[in-house]
C-alpha cells in the first residue's frame, strides 16, 4: 500500500461553532429582476428578505458571541452613569489606550462631533483617501479634504503591502501651502476602505506622528478597522511577527491623539460607536456636544446593553485566532476569484474583496456607472448583494457641481464577521465568474434620481437601451 501524501498546506476552520441559525432563501431570477427594478438598480434599496447572501457591508451585520449575548442581559439602562458605560471606557483604555471616551450612536455620530469641535470654515483636512461620511462631515463643518495617500493606493494591480500609507512629502506640502493653523488635524484611516481595505504600516504611522509633531498638528484616526490593520502589520511588516495583534493595536493607537469608531465593525456589535481622545479640552467640548446631538455623555445614543456587548466585543476582536479566521475568509474568496483571472484590488484587503469594475466593464465610460451595474448584475445572477465604491460614492464636487471621477471604480464584496461559511463564499465566487463571462454584453446605467447628500445610499438608476 502506498504511503499517504499529506498536503503541505493544511486547511483551517473558524474558531467558533454555530449555535443559532437564521434561515435565508434564494429567490427566482424573475423575482430578483422585479426587486432590482423596484430598487432603482441600487442594492441599498433592496429589501433584506429578497437577498440570499448579503455582502453589502460589514457594518452592524456581524454575529455576536454567546458572551456578548450574555452581557446584553446585564444592561444597566439608567439614563445617567450606566455601569456598562464604565465597562466600555475600561475596554477602550485597555485595548486602544485612549484616556477619554464619548459614546455615540454609530461612527458617523463621532465624525460629526469631531468635525464640529475641531474644524473652522476654510480649514483643510489632509487624509489617506476620503471616506464618504467622514468627508461630508468635514465639508459641512466648513472644511476641505485633501488626499495625501501614496500613489500606489490608486492602482488596483499594485501589490504594495501597505497601500494605505500616507505620502509624507504630499502631507508636508499641504501643511506648508496652507499653514499649520489652517489644519485642525490629520485624518488617518486604518485600514483604508475606499482603497480596498488597505493597511497603514507602523513605520508610516510613526513617520506621520513625527512630521505632525514638528508642526503641532494632532492626528485623529478612523479606527473602525484598526484591529484588521494591526493584523496586517503583524503579517507583513518586518520585525512585527512576534507581537500579538493586541500589542500592535496599542502601539499604533499611541501614535495618534484620538479616534472615531464605528463599533459596528471591529468591535462586533450591531449598533454604537465612540469618539476617543487624549485631549481633556476636546473631551470637555465633545461631551457637551454629544448631549445636543446624541444623548447624555454616558450613553450617547446607545442602550446600556449595547455598551456592554461592545465592551466584550472589543476584547474578542483582538484575539489572534479571531482576526486570523476573519481575514482568512476574505482571502479565501479573493484568491478564488483572482485565480480565475477576474480583476480585483490587490493585495486582498481586510474586510472585503473589491472587484475592479473599470477593468471588468472596460467598454463602459465611468459616467455610465460600471460599478453600480456590476453590483446589480451580481444580485440578478445569484441574489448576492454587494455595493458600489466608485463614481456614485465619490459624489459631486461642491464647488463645480460636476461628478468626482475617482481612479478606482470598484464593487465591494464585504464579509460580515462570523456569519457566512466557506460554502457561501464559493457561491459568491461562482456568481462573480458567471457575471464576468457575459461582461461584454452588459449595458451601462443612467441616473434618474439623485439625493443631495451621500447619493450612493438612495440614488436610482435605469439601464441604457
Amino acid at each position: 500500500m502506498s504511503e499517504l501524501s499529506v498536503p503541505s498546506r493544511r486547511s483551517w476552520a473558524e474558531p467558533w461553532k454555530v449555535k443559532v441559525v437564521e434561515p435565508v432563501r434564494l429567490t427566482t431570477p424573475e423575482q430578483r429582476e422585479a426587486a432590482i427594478r423596484e430598487a432603482g438598480w441600487n442594492t441599498f434599496l433592496l429589501r433584506s428578505d429578497d437577498v440570499y447572501i448579503d455582502l453589502l457591508t460589514d457594518s452592524g451585520t456581524s454575529a455576536m458571541s454567546d458572551n456578548q449575548w450574555a452581557g446584553m442581559m446585564l444592561g444597566d439602562e439608567a439614563y445617567a452613569g450606566s455601569r456598562n458605560f464604565y465597562h466600555l471606557v475600561e475596554a477602550v483604555q485597555e485595548h486602544y489606550g485612549y484616556r477619554y471616551l464619548v459614546p455615540t450612536h454609530q461612527g458617523r455620530g463621532a465624525e460629526h462631533i469631531l468635525s464640529q469641535t475641531l474644524i473652522k470654515p476654510g480649514d483643510v483636512v489632509p487624509g489617506n483617501m476620503y471616506f464618504t461620511t467622514t468627508r461630508l462631515h468635514q465639508e459641512l463643518a466648513g472644511g476641505r479634504f485633501v488626499d495625501v495617500i501614496i500613489p500606489e493606493a490608486h492602482d488596483p494591480a499594485s501589490e504594495h503591502p501597505f497601500k494605505g500609507n500616507v505620502d509624507l512629502d504630499a502631507l508636508e506640502s499641504v501643511i506648508r501651502e496652507n499653514g499649520k493653523d489652517r489644519i485642525p488635524y490629520v485624518c488617518l484611516h486604518a485600514t483604508v476602505n475606499m482603497a480596498g481595505g488597505q493597511p497603514v504600516s507602523l513605520e508610516n504611522a510613526r513617520a506621520v506622528r513625527e512630521l505632525t509633531a514638528r508642526y503641532g498638528i494632532p492626528v485623529y484616526m478612523d479606527a473602525t478597522r484598526a484591529v484588521e490593520n494591526a493584523y496586517f502589520i503583524q503579517q507583513r511588516e518586518p520585525g512585527q511577527s512576534a507581537k500579538s495583534v493586541k500589542e500592535i493595536l496599542r502601539e499604533f493607537c499611541s501614535l495618534t491623539d484620538g479616534c472615531t469608531m464605528s463599533g459596528k465593525k471591529d468591535p462586533l456589535v450591531n449598533i454604537g460607536g465612540w469618539l476617543a481622545t487624549n485631549d481633556p479640552a476636546l473631551y470637555e467640548e465633545a461631551s457637551n456636544l454629544v448631549v445636543v446631538y446624541e444623548g447624555l455623555h454616558t450613553y450617547g445614543g446607545m442602550a446600556g446593553r449595547d455598551m456592554e456587548a461592545m465592551a466584550r466585543g472589543i476584547a474578542e476582536s483582538v484575539q489572534d485566532d479571531h482576526i486570523r479566521a476573519r481575514i482568512g475568509q476574505v482571502e479565501y474568496l479573493g484568491n478564488k476569484i483572482a485565480g480565475w483571472g477576474i480583476p480585483i484590488v490587490k493585495p486582498i484587503g481586510g474586510h472585503a474583496v473589491y472587484l475592479d469594475a473599470r477593468a471588468i466593464y472596460d467598454h463602459l465610460p465611468q459616467d455610465r456607472f460600471p460599478a453600480q451595474m456590476l453590483a446589480a448584475q451580481l444580485y440578478l445572477d445569484a441574489g448576492v448583494r454587494a455595493m458600489e465604491r466608485g463614481i456614485v460614492s465619490a459624489g459631486r464636487d461642491p464647488a463645480t457641481g460636476d461628478h468626482r471621477y475617482p481612479r478606482l471604480e470598484l464593487v465591494r464584496l464585504t464579509i460580515p464577521r462570523r456569519v457566512y461559511t466557506q460554502a457561501h463564499m464559493d457561491v459568491v465566487a461562482e456568481s462573480v465568474a458567471a457575471v464576468y463571462s457575459v461582461r461584454k454584453s452588459t449595458p451601462g446605467l443612467r441616473m434618474v434620481y439623485e439625493p443631495k447628500y451621500l447619493r450612493f445610499f438612495q440614488a436610482r438608476f435605469e439601464p441604457e437601451a
